[in-house]
């Protein structure tokens, strides 16, 4: 069984950030070891979350029994996700260097797959993280990264190019040098994610929702690393994903469920949608 190491937030009641993905990864029968970086009862976007960041030697403290038991050594994938520190940051490169220094025997032999997703702001919003934690994770991280899955702002950031439509978000995406997996690229009325490399560029796209719960890009993140780890095509893993995403977003406003109805959709989000169109790019 495939095993995941998740850097990100934990949520106690909404289906966002590590939450959100270590239960998607599940239906692909991925286990998940999860280390927070903050600890909230729900998204700030619903208001003041409660709880608080994780503090540096709790968060480092929890790495060390992970790798003390050496667990590091059967890591497949690792995903990073949102920090509340340049400190957690720091911590997690030095992580990711020992996950794929470590020996591998037996099944795990193959290297470890790593999907950094640099959650430090979006369109409308801004950076909603310190500026130092997102100097960070575009020193540290991004460098150590297989895989960059971003949204269309933060690639902007990135690169400092224009990334809102899928064109542009391709050439900005193959500027990062880095296979790139990019959300909330938009035309017309249509929405979706650009996946592209040097050799190749993929658009799904569906059409807009009138309401999208929080975590669609957590979402979007998991369900693409798990066709990394089936070996999936560059287009159906990312129609998958996307498509997963989008039926569940359906299923939210049809049950006009709060927080996204992960657990709910159960093995329905491990199928392509027919509401979704794949596009090779130019």
């Amino acid at each position: 069984m495939p095993l995941a190491l998740i850097i990100s937030s934990h949520v106690a009641g909404s289906q966002v950030g590590a939450t959100a993905q270590a239960t998607a990864l599940a239906q692909f029968r991925i286990d998940s070891m999860v280390v927070p970086t903050v600890l909230y009862g729900r998204h700030p976007g619903w208001g003041l979350p409660g709880g608080a960041p994780v503090p540096i030697e709790v968060f480092e403290g929890m790495l060390d029994g992970i790798e003390a038991n050496g667990l590091f050594g059967l890591v497949d994938l690792v995903i990073t996700g949102y920090f509340a520190t340049a400190a957690q940051v720091r911590a997690a490169a030095r992580v990711i260097d020992a996950v794929r220094e470590s020996p591998r025997q037996g099944a795990a032999t193959r290297k470890p797959v790593v999907i950094v997703d640099p959650t430090m702001g979006d369109a409308g919003k801004g950076l909603y993280i310190p500026a130092d934690t997102a100097e960070a994770i575009i020193a540290d991280l991004i460098p150590r990264a297989d895989v960059v899955a971003c949204n269309s702002w933060e690639l902007q950031k990135l690169t400092g190019t224009d990334a809102r439509d899928p064109v542009s978000a391709m050439k900005a995406a193959r500027l990062l040098g880095k296979t790139t997996l990019v959300s909330s690229v938009q035309r017309g009325a249509e929405i979706g994610a650009v996946l592209a490399d040097k050799k190749e560029a993929w658009l799904a796209a569906h059409a807009k929702s009138e309401r999208s719960p929080n975590g669609t890009g957590d979402l979007l993140t998991a369900l693409y690393a798990a066709s990394i780890l089936e070996g999936q095509t560059f287009s159906y893993g990312l129609a998958r994903a996307v498509g997963g995403v989008a039926e569940t977003v359906t299923a939210a406003n049809i049950w006009n469920a709060p927080e996204l109805p992960i657990v709910a959709m159960g093995a329905r989000i491990k199928q392509t949608s027919p509401t979704v169109r794949i596009e090779r790019l130019a």
